[in-house]
């Protein structure tokens, strides 16, 4: 422990923060991903028995779910940045999720709030009423918004609480360890009692383990140390575009002096990349900007440093939008999985089932294990052998390439799974349990689980090093954001799948959902050679180039 970030007793109102806040926002992260975890893992299972909703409908909500908390995390900081702060954001955020919690308990421990049950996929399956799915949604948004604002806002406030960079490390570490034990915890135990034991007991653990984290957070307040809000780093950014369009008409410059600099910074001429974004930074002559002064007009006088902040951001636009179609396979994979798993035999041993909502423990858990070899064995390896470290657009590239080998590996499972399944009957029976392990399974999983541990911290740490001191809060949320929209962009082509073609019927023993994976196999080689052309042509901005080798990837 470094004595700079040694907490304060508690009446010493100057100095708050420290390790004594540790255990306070470490429980807070575990009883809050437990809570989400139990629920999101089992969802399509839960849609499927008790609201007697088709298999791809239910998929294509879990992907919607999916889609928002990862998506709508970059939100909860703005927020955050530029109004109210960490804690506030953290504890509303968990309070809402508790409802939408407590209204999933209601709907599995109320029998008029479901369905009547009946055989899965019978003709006879009374649909939902409107108030049923009311109740539904509304506890799904709840729910969803809430673990939303919570997951990207917990890890900044933690790192505020220590004063150097060793210390924040430290807590990242243990932070990303928890978030990855507990998601493990709820998808497997938690998922355990709502399948066996049953939906309502299942949901109430979650709820409980809610109650728990918050509990545990507002326990911890007096030792905090809170940070104000800074403003949004994004008003900056549209000032420029604004005060672009202001000024179009004004002549550019190659002289540094008609351009306007931060004071603590070294005057310098912006770049002639995108060099219309320059008359932003073109100094004004009616007062908008005082010659050794502040602004007066921020909207029509930016600094030269604004400018190549979003500059910087429309360089590495490209490489960002590679992760769109990078993430898609992976979210249609995580989804359709569960419904191969509900037809496939999860018998281990004479009297324990694997739950179908527990199979994506398989990526977790091979993520983990890839991350820790990756960075103790083979980039060590790596760099002993060229004398150089790799470079964060391989690391990426070698994710994109294993994520490709993942779904070729799952169509030609699913081929043999459809092989077994049509000489016997069961093509006459409704989503009949075809008499092959799901454990086949796990190869796919756990082959995306790798290619996850190359290009997920791979990602975070471009985008953390690449983008501009102004963004570096919301760099990882640019990752978040891309996820959760390749989860809302799975669903429509979930859709075209099924309107033109027969690959994708509720029963899935009648389709060729090995097709749809061998589609996701030529999507996700279209996207990759994208990507290599993206990584070829981008220049890193912020490394040496003694640290690089080169300024190309």
């Amino acid at each position: 422990m470094d004595s700079s970030d040694e907490a304060a007793l508690p009446s010493d109102r100057s100095r708050r923060g420290g390790w004594i806040t540790f255990p306070f926002i470490i429980g807070t992260m575990a009883g809050l991903t437990l809570a989400a975890g139990g629920w999101i893992s089992n969802l399509i299972v839960y849609l499927i028995q008790e609201f007697n909703i088709k298999s791809i409908s239910a998929a294509k909500v879990y992907n919607v779910v999916n889609g928002s908390i990862t998506m709508f995390p970059i939100i909860g900081a703005i927020v955050a940045d530029s109004f109210v702060g960490c804690f506030s954001v953290i504890w509303f955020s968990s309070l809402i999720s508790l409802l939408g919690t407590l209204l999933l308990v209601l709907t599995a421990a109320i029998s008029h709030l479901r369905p009547p049950s009946c055989e899965n996929g019978s003709n006879a399956c009374r649909y939902p009423s409107h108030l049923q799915f009311a109740v539904l949604y509304l506890g799904l948004a709840l729910a969803s918004l809430g673990s939303a604002g919570t997951r990207f806002t917990i890890a900044p406030m933690g790192a505020d609480q220590f004063n150097n960079p060793k210390s924040q490390g430290i807590f990242f570490n243990w932070y990303i360890f928890t978030m990855y034990t507990a998601t493990v915890v709820s998808s497997t135990a938690i998922v355990y009692v709502e399948d066996n034991v049953g939906w309502a007991w299942g949901f109430g653990l979650c709820a409980v383990a809610n109650v728990l984290g918050l509990a545990v957070f507002l326990s911890g307040s007096r030792f905090y140390r809170l940070v104000k809000p800074k403003g949004s780093p994004f008003r900056s950014l549209a000032r420029v575009v604004v005060g672009a369009i202001i000024k179009r008409r004004m002549v550019l410059s190659d002289k540094t002096e008609d351009y306007y600099h931060d004071f603590n910074q070294h005057a310098k001429s912006p770049t002639r990349f995108f060099r219309f974004l320059n008359r932003a930074a073109l100094r004004c002559t009616e007062g908008d900007a005082n010659q050794d002064g502040p602004v007066t007009n921020p909207w029509k006088q930016c600094t030269v440093q604004q400018v190549e902040d979003l500059k910087s951001l429309i360089k590495i636009f490209p490489l960002w939008s590679t992760g769109l179609f990078l993430c898609t396979p992976l979210a249609i994979q995580l989804s359709l999985a569960t419904l191969q798993a509900l037809s496939m035999d999860r018998r281990l041993g004479p009297r324990f089932h694997v739950p179908a909502g527990s199979m994506s423990v398989f990526i977790l858990i091979s993520t983990s294990l890839s991350i820790f070899l990756i960075d103790r064995l083979l980039f060590p390896l790596w760099e002993k052998l060229t004398h150089r470290p790799p470079k964060l657009l391989q690391r990426i590239g070698i994710g994109h390439g294993l994520t490709i080998v993942s779904m070729a590996v799952s169509a030609v499972v699913e081929s043999k799974r459809l092989k077994i399944a049509r000489p016997g009957n069961l093509n006459n029976e409704t989503n009949a349990v075809v008499p092959m392990s799901a454990l086949w399974l796990v190869p796919q999983l756990a082959i995306a689980g790798i290619g996850e541990a190359f290009h997920f911290p791979g990602q975070v740490a471009l985008y953390y090093q690449e983008f501009p001191e102004s963004l570096k809060s919301t760099s990882t949320a640019a990752v978040a954001m891309f996820i959760g929209i390749a989860f809302y962009i799975s669903n429509p082509i979930i859709d075209l799948i099924q309107r033109a073609t027969g690959w994708l019927p509720d029963d899935i023993n009648h389709g060729r959902l090995d097709n749809v994976y061998w589609f996701c196999c030529i999507l996700g080689g279209l996207n990759f050679g994208y990507y290599l052309v993206c990584a070829s042509l981008y220049k890193y901005q912020n490394v040496r180039r003694s640290e690089d080798g080169c300024s190309k990837s």
